[in-house]
């Protein structure tokens, strides 16, 4: 099966306390998952389900997408 990785970008995504909560709310998942605070982006290893769910996740926290 192939791995897809996605990259989310997540407007400000700008500090430690940001990622944080990305992170632990992600962890409750079952989405492989890197968040890159230098880059202001989650990176999802998955395919378009996980890269939903994680999108639904990070919405849900009131961070926005483009």
């Amino acid at each position: 099966m192939i791995r897809l990785k996605s990259i989310l970008m997540v407007r400000n995504l700008k500090d430690e306390e940001s990622a944080k909560q990305i992170k632990l709310a992600l962890s409750e998942t079952r989405v492989d998952f890197e968040v890159n605070l230098e880059k202001q982006c989650v990176i999802v290893d998955g395919d378009s389900d996980m890269v939903a769910v994680a999108r639904k996740v990070i919405n849900d926290l009131g961070y926005i997408m483009f």
